[in-house]
C-alpha cells in the first residue's frame, strides 16, 4: 500500500473473517503533538517523574490517542476510500508505553448487505501480543 494512498475494497471484497492488520511505533513526539492538538497534558502521559510515582511506574501513551489508529485502519487499509466510520466501542485494557511498538487489528465479524455494513472487532496489541485495546466498530462502506 502507498502510504498516502488509501485502499479501495469495494464492499463485495470483503468477506466475514478478513482480518486487516498494521504495525505502528508510538513516539514521544507524536505523543507530545497529540496533547498540543487536545490540550490533554495530564501528567500521567507527559511528566516522567510524575509518572514514576503512579501505579504505572512511567509515562503511558493517552488511551484516546492510542485508539485514534482504528481510523487509519478503516480509511486507509481497509476499507479505505470507500470508507464512513459510523461508530466505536472502546475497552481500555492495558496501558502502552511511549517508543514501544504495536499492532492495530480489525477483523470483520459481519456484513449487512442491505446497508453494506460491516462490524469490525478492533484490537490494538502491545509489544508482547497483549490486547491493550479491544471494541467494536462499524464501518459502512459507499
Amino acid at each position: 500500500m502507498n502510504k498516502n494512498k488509501p485502499s479501495d475494497y469495494s464492499y463485495e471484497d470483503i468477506e466475514v473473517g478478513k482480518i486487516i492488520e498494521f504495525n505502528s511505533k508510538i513516539s514521544e513526539d507524536m505523543v507530545n503533538k497529540f496533547a498540543d492538538l487536545t490540550g490533554d497534558y495530564n501528567p500521567l502521559h507527559m511528566d516522567e517523574e510524575y509518572a514514576k510515582t503512579t501505579q504505572f511506574k512511567g509515562r503511558i501513551v493517552h488511551g484516546m490517542f492510542a485508539a485514534s489508529f482504528f481510523s487509519t485502519l478503516f480509511g486507509m487499509y481497509c476499507p479505505g476510500k470507500k470508507n464512513l466510520y459510523l461508530s466505536q466501542q472502546l475497552n481500555f485494557r492495558k496501558p502502552l508505553r511511549l517508543n514501544k511498538r504495536i499492532t492495530i487489528r480489525g477483523e470483520v465479524i459481519s456484513k449487512v448487505d442491505s446497508i453494506r455494513l460491516l462490524t469490525i472487532k478492533t484490537m490494538i496489541l502491545d509489544e508482547e501480543g497483549n490486547i491493550a485495546i479491544d471494541g467494536e466498530a462499524k464501518v459502512k462502506i459507499d
